[in-house]
């Protein structure tokens, strides 16, 4: 599932549009709309988005040999 469908749906669960979002991240409607058409999101982005949406965001690889988390 890419970031997009999951920011949609968080968006859904704490009912908010996507122009609320943009808003509080200073964006316009029209940027947000097409970050998400694109899936085109940073790290920082991401942060930013779970923190606005009262989430937490963890990224990292998991190597599959071992299972080490990095």
């Amino acid at each position: 599932m890419g970031m997009a469908i999951k920011i949609r749906t968080l968006l859904l669960e704490r009912n908010m549009k996507i122009k609320d979002l943009a808003e509080k991240l200073g964006y316009s409607g029209n940027n947000l709309s097409n970050k998400l058409k694109n899936d085109n999101f940073s790290d920082k982005e991401l942060r930013q988005i779970a923190e606005i949406l009262n989430c937490d965001y963890e990224a990292s690889f998991i190597m599959r040999d071992t299972g080490k988390i990095i």
